[in-house]
């Protein structure tokens, strides 16, 4: 500090005093061959007042692409970057900007870094080690902005808190802008993640090595991509050259496009530029650079034309580059659509083939004031009127429905068409009763809780249309993790799943993303301390609407009871519906 005070004394006496002597026009102070020193001297300062700690980043390389929708319609795992393989006592360093949503402070819409064994997304063999979203909350646990099996919350630290109140914090917006992410692998005893901009760090760092998820034990790579959520990304630089190369800032061609939200029919008399207004595509650069494009960058046609009914070609042409210059040959995209008659009235012509549904209410349950239930349509027909008097079944799959509230009694469904055309149709709800079931084994996985997920498994109880069958047990865990209790799955006799869900209000299957998860663990630390001999009771109800729910009441070692609900898991066949349980890192004991 002294050595700078006397640096800045000594810049100011010589400028005050070349000032008075060359300050006329044509003064060398003024010209481009002014001293050296000066310059110098005015560097020497200007570095001094960089930050120290600012990391510098070696290797660099640019990678400059965007995705995520530029209007910020982005859902999560709807977008994503490259994917980046990051070797054993390797460190991956990125550079990207992420733009927020300015007029949307919903806590989670950022982006998250998904960390994955060396496997694309959906192929076989493919796991996460789990998912860090760049906002911290001061209840980490409650708001989940960081998930996964292999990635605990305790670890987590950050200089930008959120309160989120109604999901909603202003402070979200602090989080755009230039973002430095590395993910170091290159100590042999800890695991770091770590994501920063101007106002805010977040930091994973884990004090042990991440274990080996890939099948090929010989293979230690792990890979990394970016989702963002209501957001979008400009992504910058990398040390790592990604899977399908770099891709550089020079203009690009399209080279191909899919097209987005085509509208499955179209009301007769209505223009092409109305009914196409909704359409995006997204475009492929040379490079493989892709970017959503919107409606009105595009040029629409329709085959044969808009005035007759029937199914029509549409084609969609778009003659830009990545940078919005005119592109040397433009690309072509078609799609189908029908014009037909608009519908004036609808009428249920069948009745549906399940018109009575079934609830439980337990202790999880019974303080949720306004719980609803799906309308199940199967088996229903309904017939449209349009306005040239014709009549024609409409597609089950075209209708929306109005929610059921689960009351006991006969409650009205409404049936909607669009353009004001609706039906209704009545359903029977009635509060299904518990009956209880038991495990033929005493104990389900080794009493040391060493057995891994999938371990051991209980008998498989049948659940009839409109039972709740009802197992009590005792709960053991290892204590690593939230994931390490009970499971309970949902299939068919022949095992086909429709769901598996955990303690932890966590689930996956072809039926868990309809469902209503609800948990009231509160924080998992104090929560996850109370597993290690809770007594729990699962209750499942086969709701006759083609779904089901799953109640489990935890009476925790610590004294707090706490619930986890399922509700609405859906694609269940009503008469091939059985439940089992399963252990991860724990075991359950039967009878106590």
């Amino acid at each position: 500090m002294r050595l700078f005070k006397k640096i800045a004394y000594a810049c100011c006496t010589v400028t005050f005093g070349l000032l008075a002597l060359t300050s006329c026009e044509g003064g060398e102070l003024y010209d481009v061959n002014a001293p050296d020193w000066i310059s110098d001297k005015i560097q020497e300062i200007e570095d001094s007042k960089k930050d120290p700690e600012e990391e510098v980043l070696e290797g660099m390389q640019e990678d400059m692409y965007t995705f995520g929708n530029t209007d910020y319609t982005s859902g999560f795992w709807s977008s994503f970057s490259k994917y980046y393989v990051i070797p054993d006592g390797e460190k991956w360093n990125a550079v990207i900007n992420l733009h927020i949503n300015p007029g949307d402070n919903t806590y989670y819409k950022n982006f998250a870094l998904i960390i994955t064994n060396d496997v694309d997304r959906g192929d076989a063999g493919y796991a996460e080690y789990g998912a860090i979203r760049f906002d911290v909350t001061g209840s980490p646990e409650t708001y989940n902005s960081q998930w996964g099996d292999h990635i605990d919350f305790k670890y987590i630290s950050g200089t930008l808190l959120l309160d989120p109140v109604d999901n909603a914090d202003p402070n979200i917006q602090n989080l755009g802008g230039k973002i430095t992410i590395t993910v170091d692998r290159s100590s042999g005893s800890a695991f770091l993640v770590k994501m920063s901009n101007s106002a805010a760090t977040k930091t994973y760092e884990q004090p042990y090595k991440e274990v080996n998820l890939n099948a090929n034990a010989s293979n230690t790579n792990i890979r990394c991509f970016l989702v963002p959520e209501g957001s979008y990304i400009d992504f910058q630089q990398t040390n790592i050259v990604p899977i399908g190369g770099l891709t550089s800032a020079q203009d690009k061609n399209p080279v191909s496009m899919e097209l987005q939200n085509v509208p499955d029919m179209v009301n007769v008399g209505t223009s092409l530029e109305d009914a196409m207004a909704n359409v995006s595509a997204i475009v492929t650069f040379d490079e493989g650079v892709t970017k959503t494009v919107e409606a009105s960058e595009l040029h629409f046609s329709a085959i044969p034309d808009m005035e007759q009914l029937g199914v029509k070609t549409l084609v969609a042409i778009y003659n830009k580059t990545f940078k919005g210059e005119n592109c040397e040959q433009p690309i072509v995209a078609n799609a189908t659509f029908e014009v037909v008659e608009k519908i004036v009235s609808i009428e249920v012509t069948t009745q549906p083939s399940h018109t009575q549904y079934y609830y439980y209410t337990s202790v999880a349950t019974e303080a949720l004031a306004d719980r609803t239930m799906a309308f199940d349509p199967t088996g229903m027909v309904v017939t449209a009127t349009y306005v040239s008097g014709s009549t024609r079944v409409v597609d089950n799959s075209k209708l929306s429905f109005s929610a059921v509230p689960a009351k006991s009694g006969n409650q009205t469904v409404t049936i909607s068409a669009g353009d004001g055309a609706t039906a209704t149709v009545k359903v029977s709800l009635s509060e299904s009763r518990s009956s209880k079931v038991t495990n033929s084994a005493k104990i389900v996985g080794a009493e040391d809780n060493s057995s891994a997920f999938w371990g051991a498994h209980s008998d498989d109880f049948k659940v009839a249309v409109g039972e709740t069958k009802s197992i009590t047990f005792t709960n053991y865990s290892s204590l690593a993790g939230n994931w390490n209790n009970f499971v309970v799955i949902l299939r068919k006799a022949d095992l086909a799943e429709y769901a598996v869900v955990r303690a932890d209000n966590y689930g996956w299957g072809n039926g868990y993303a309809a469902c209503l998860p609800y948990g009231t663990q509160g924080d998992w630390g104090t929560w996850l301390a109370g597993m290690n001999g809770a007594k729990v009771t699962v209750y499942v109800t086969n709701c006759g609407n083609s779904t089901a729910d799953i109640h489990a009441v935890m009476e925790g070692t610590t004294g707090t009871t706490s619930t986890q609900c399922y509700l609405g898991i859906n694609t269940v066949d009503t008469n091939d519906l059985n439940f089992a349980l399963t252990v991860d890192g724990s075991h359950l004991v039967f009878g106590e």
